[in-house]
């Protein structure tokens, strides 16, 4: 569509009658007010406008369209009968696109006007790409909103499971720290009350990161409640627990898999039995002499259906400390690349025996930040903690 904003009635009509011979619809004004209220109800595509006009001159009317941003994308084609560089340089400044002499040949106007609605067509198809684009991307903003509630109400759900930091049974003290490295984390672990004389604990990894890797490692945390292995095996023995979740968690064909590592704690002799699939995160720390890592070397779960899982049994004392950990907690790099690595984690470990077991367990966060010089862990850390306190032996023996 074109709009022709002519006062002298002669020139107009023939303008006009010419556009419309071309195939275009024109509309007509009289004079700038006029045509500047039919171009704003209209949207026209290209305005031909003349530059001496009464009421507003051809100038002006650029400016009031430009300043319209119902118009922007129309574009302006100023009419004179001069040419001089002058007069064209004000009228580009004031908004016009092009020029247009009265005394220009069919060709010329054919051509001018043809460029004039191939830019209007361009900028009108770039307005809907980005309306679309806007519109896409609130839509976008909108979804991530839904997906990071949906994350954060998932994420309350995990840490709902994990246990509560405190005394577990008289003569245990239990403290934790996890920091998940999205907000969902695939390291979980539990720490329960198997019967009133035995406690039971574990820790597992799932391979990768993020909601995939929490949604599986959630699932075998549900598997691992103590209802669930009392029902199934009749005991929480860790190697029957060992060998039943590696008989339900076989390697998924994208080739996940977990680690896992299982305790038992017998409260009235402090026997504590364990049993490892691939999992190294176990070390004993005892007031006595220096902590030592409890592990041995098996398959992940789901590797070999028919793997065997042995377990290990030792008695713990008052004082022991018993650290679950996941290795995103040692294995971070330091900006050089290096790792801190297992032996710093054991050091920090073995400094902090005359400090509580909660300021123990910051301390190897904190350890491991310094390190990395960074807050956040670029996988899931995560560091359990049990201290045998006084009156286990009162409570059984006494």
């Amino acid at each position: 569509m074109i709009l022709l904003v002519e006062d002298e009635p002669v020139t107009r009509a023939s303008m006009a009658a010419r556009l419309t011979r071309l195939g275009y619809r024109v509309l007509e004004a009289e004079n700038g007010r006029v045509g500047l209220d039919m171009a704003r109800r209209e949207r026209p595509d290209l305005l031909i406008v003349d530059w001496m006009m009464p009421e507003m001159d051809g100038p002006t009317f650029c400016e009031a369209v430009r300043r319209d941003p119902l118009l922007k994308s129309s574009q302006l084609l100023l009419m004179t009968a001069h040419d001089k560089p002058a007069q064209i340089a004000e009228g580009l400044v004031r908004g016009a696109d092009d020029f247009l002499s009265k005394s220009a040949s069919k060709q010329e106007i054919i051509a001018r006007v043809l460029a004039g609605l191939r830019a209007s067509r361009l900028v009108r198809e770039l307005e809907t790409t980005g309306d679309e684009l806007k519109s896409s991307m609130i839509l976008l903003q909108k979804k991530q909103a839904e997906t990071e509630a949906d994350l954060q109400t998932a994420a309350a759900f995990v840490h709902s499971l994990l246990p509560p930091q405190g005394n577990p049974v008289h003569g245990i003290e239990l403290a934790w720290e996890y920091q998940p490295s999205l907000k969902l984390g695939g390291d979980l672990f539990d720490v329960m009350v198997i019967d009133a004389h035995h406690l039971g604990l574990y820790i597992l990894d799932a391979s990768g990161h993020g909601v995939a890797a929490a949604l599986r490692s959630a699932s075998l945390m549900t598997f691992l409640r103590v209802e669930n292995m009392l029902q199934l095996l009749g005991s929480y023995d860790p190697e029957k627990v060992l060998l039943e979740a590696n008989r339900r968690f076989p390697l998924s064909a994208e080739g996940e898999y977990f680690t896992l590592w299982v305790g038992q704690l017998h409260l009235p002799t402090r026997s504590l039995t364990y049993a490892t699939a691939g999992h190294s995160g176990a070390l004993l720390s005892s007031a006595e002499s220096p902590s030592r890592w409890l592990t041995r070397s098996s398959f992940p779960l789901g590797f070999d259906p028919s793997a065997q899982f042995a377990s290990d049994r030792l008695c713990l004392k008052s004082a022991d400390r018993l650290f679950l950990l996941s290795d995103g907690i040692y294995e971070v790099p330091s900006p050089s690349g290096e790792l801190w690595g297992r032996e710093r984690f054991q050091g920090v470990i073995d400094e902090g025996k005359q400090t509580s077991l909660s300021a123990t367990i910051a301390s190897c966060f904190s350890a491991a930040r310094g390190w990395q010089q960074a807050q956040h862990f670029s996988d899931d850390a995560a560091v359990v903690g049990i201290e045998l306190i006084g009156g286990l032996d009162e409570e059984f023996h006494g």
